[in-house]
């Protein structure tokens, strides 16, 4: 007996009506302002995990690799230090200012400097499409950065999307800047026989992604990043067009006031002393975690039906994690530490934790160990950070 097509038709339009009816929305695409987040999350890795890498195609995965992590788990900021067993910059090596550009360290540097290829890529990685060009000039570096996966953080806003805050570039004032040039002479005249003195600019062009650029009452240098709060938490008419006016705020105003995820910071650190010592933030971390397959399990920092979590509160949290040969190597390369006599690395932290007992592979590599960790974690993150 021949098929019947139209039957087949017909199953083939009841299949294909069931699946528009299935809600696929993503409600993380959409990301609204809460309540604000006082507390911080920062983790400190170190630049020599890229020397594992023997292309450069897959040091650049590798780097993407961690960025996802850290925008995935929101994370404030990433330290990368120095622990000895990379490749140190050297002032006479490949790193020189590139004569057409002016720029400088426009040679690869994922062989030549692991620190600076890591912390390089994170950086860019970090920043919104909309502002790369402008950020950062051509390196060799970033050969294949457009290859690596969207980070897709809150602040990497499209065009047509609007927030109260955004993220903008500084932009010299083309208009401002030609009449001033053919005024020059004539002010310069005026200025001697008056004694007064030049205006004083006290506006800045922002580019932020809209048609139009935005105006602050701050004067700041071109080519500077900046963040932006608008007046209205509701998109005005025509905002990708209209002249708009913000004012430009701290970058963890986003954070603070609204409760966004508002990307990483990235610092560079000569030692693992220096992570501690050269923290950003008022008093320091009062929360860290070091990582090891030597240390407790992370379960036994998690809270139980008998149990409360040993972590206390916290606002500004800590996570360490090793290169190849851990954190042990890091300590003894670092001579802050061996002058004060510290041999153990378990002695820096609040918490010396193995994240994944038992494993099945002989190493656990770093990329994977932040994954690891930040995962474990999340709930002591969300549990125990300080809101407000």
């Amino acid at each position: 007996m021949a098929p019947n097509n139209n039957t087949k038709k017909r199953k083939r339009d009841e299949s294909r009506t069931k699946a528009n009816d299935l809600d696929t929305s993503k409600p993380t695409a959409i990301f609204e302002p809460g309540q604000g987040r006082a507390y911080t999350l920062s983790i400190a890795l170190p630049g020599s995990i890229i020397a594992n890498a023997q292309s450069q195609d897959l040091k650049a995965t590798l780097a993407g690799q961690i960025a996802r992590a850290l925008a995935v788990f929101c994370v404030d900021e990433v330290v990368i230090f120095d622990d000895g067993q990379g490749n140190p910059r050297n002032p006479h090596s490949a790193h020189q200012p590139h004569p057409q550009n002016g720029h400088g360290d426009a040679g690869y540097s994922g062989y030549a400097d692991t620190n600076y290829f890591l912390a390089h890529l994170l950086s860019y990685l970090e920043t919104p499409p909309h502002l790369r060009m402008q950020l950062f000039p051509l390196h060799a570096d970033l050969r294949t950065a457009g290859t690596l996966p969207s980070l897709d953080m809150p602040h990497h806003l499209r065009a047509h999307e609007w927030c109260q805050y955004r993220e903008g570039v500084t932009v010299e004032d083309v208009q401002r800047h030609g009449k001033e040039a053919v005024e020059e002479q004539g002010k310069k005249k005026k200025k001697r026989k008056s004694g007064g003195s030049d205006e004083v600019t006290t506006s800045s062009l922002v580019n932020s992604g809209f048609k139009t650029p935005v105006t602050i009452p701050a004067s700041i240098p071109p080519h500077t990043r900046v963040t932006l709060k608008f007046a209205a938490s509701t998109p005005p008419a025509d905002f990708q067009t209209a002249q708009l006016a913000a004012e430009a705020v701290a970058p963890s105003a986003p954070r603070e006031e609204a409760g966004y995820y508002w990307g990483y910071a990235v610092r560079a650190a000569s030692s693992l002393s220096t992570v501690f010592t050269e923290c950003t933030y008022d008093g320091g971390y009062d929360l860290t975690v070091g990582t090891s397959e030597r240390g407790a399990p992370l379960s036994s920092l998690a809270a139980t039906a008998v149990k409360k979590s040993p972590v206390p509160e916290f606002k500004h949290m800590l996570i360490v994690f090793g290169g190849v040969a851990g954190l042990e190597v890091a300590v003894k390369a670092d001579a802050e530490l061996a002058g004060m006599g510290v041999t153990q690395p378990e002695k820096l932290f609040d918490h010396w934790v193995n994240l994944c007992p038992g494993q099945g592979s002989r190493t656990i590599r770093t990329e994977e160990a932040v994954w690891l960790g930040l995962m474990g974690l999340r709930g002591v993150v969300l549990d125990r950070g300080i809101k407000s």
